[in-house]
């Protein structure tokens, strides 16, 4: 069986958000995701340091890693810190969970694991630059990659390490890792197919510019956006492009897959929603001035947060609500149970019903 974020504790499959996206498979959010117009906040409070990962939560307690390299555990119900742990250098790495452990990076070129209980370290891995990119846990294996051009392979029990990979340049792109392959994109244009038991690159294809969209893969496409302003389709296994979309700029923002459907937000300020198989446009809407979030999905609703928090329709793209929060522009929300978790550039984070 596939292991997965989170999964030997007792969960709620509608509040446990356990890694970017949700879960490994970068579906964002689905069916039992509050996705309404949000009346009030339940609470909110103040981490003391701007924010630019976005939240993960598990077991009723939201997870928040401030720039300033605190994470904090705060619970979901009250609002109040449970612990915090400091690490020695900033952060913008998206925490994951994994078993009784919450794993982030580090700009002091290292990845944490935490308990989850406790707020003490378990183990510590060592890269040789920033880790920016979210660790993602598959089969007790920990991938990431690093501003050193290397990916890397570490236990999750452990962080002992299993292999490491020297890429082209710089990686920031979060990896999607299935059974047998690591997909990513890296600063030197390219994207990467990994073996994921060794590290050996099995493929890599070039885009026009370098690369920080972290990569979905559905229908055995690996479905990812560049700088070069282009939305790629590439063949899993081999690597050839199948379609690209153009966009009026460059793509920071990761991709969410809704179906038949993947959505993508671009710095022209639009977010687009287009057909896996064939590329085609179903819908476009603007978002805001400039979109780096990846947008998440709920009930129908596509939630993408641009300066504010906006919800459009899944099948049309019209808007549906607009909430006027801070400029949360490089995060995600958590669409959980009743209640939308948002965090803020200021260092806000609010619990939304």
């Amino acid at each position: 069986m596939n292991e997965q974020p989170g999964t030997t504790r007792p969960s709620n499959v509608k509040t446990d958000w356990p890694a970017l996206l949700k879960d490994n498979s970068r579906r964002g959010g689905q069916a039992g995701s509050v996705a309404r117009a949000p009346s009030h906040s339940r609470w909110q409070t103040r981490v003391g340091s701007s924010i630019r990962s976005a939240p993960v939560l598990g077991d009723r307690v939201l997870y928040v890693l401030a720039v300033g390299g605190t994470l904090h555990a705060i619970d979901i119900q009250s609002g109040r810190p449970k612990w915090k742990f400091e690490a020695s250098a900033q952060a913008h790495s998206t925490p994951s969970l994994w078993k009784d452990r919450v794993l982030f990076g580090c700009d002091d070129g290292k990845v944490y694991a935490v308990d989850c209980d406790s707020g003490t370290k378990v183990w510590e891995a060592a890269a040789e630059a920033e880790v920016w990119t979210s660790p993602v846990i598959r089969n007790g294996v920990v991938f990431f990659g690093s501003a050193d051009a290397r990916l890397y392979a570490v236990e999750a029990e452990t962080g002992s390490r299993r292999w490491t990979q020297e890429c082209g340049g710089r990686i920031y792109s979060t990896p999607f890792a299935d059974e047998k392959q690591v997909h990513f994109g890296c600063g030197d244009g390219n994207v990467y197919s990994l073996d994921a038991a060794s590290g050996k690159i099995l493929w890599r294809t070039a885009t026009g510019n370098g690369i920080d969209s972290s990569p979905a893969v559905a229908a055995e496409t690996v479905l990812i956006g560049s700088e070069d302003f282009f939305f790629y389709a590439l063949d899993a296994t081999t690597g050839a492009v199948r379609w690209k979309y153009e966009t009026g700029l460059g793509i920071a923002s990761s991709p969410a897959v809704s179906s038949d459907t993947a959505i993508i937000g671009s710095k022209d300020g639009y977010l687009y929603a287009l057909e896996i198989q064939t590329g085609r446009l179903r819908w476009k809407v603007q978002a805001g001035e400039f979109v780096t979030a990846p947008p998440v999905v709920g009930e129908g609703m596509v939630c993408i947060q641009a300066g504010g928090l906006l919800a459009v329709d899944g099948a049309s793209g019209n808007v549906v609500w607009r909430a006027a929060l801070g400029g949360a522009v490089q995060s995600a929300p958590v669409l959980a149970g009743d209640a939308i978790y948002v965090v803020s550039l200021d260092g806000e984070v609010y619990a939304l019903e």
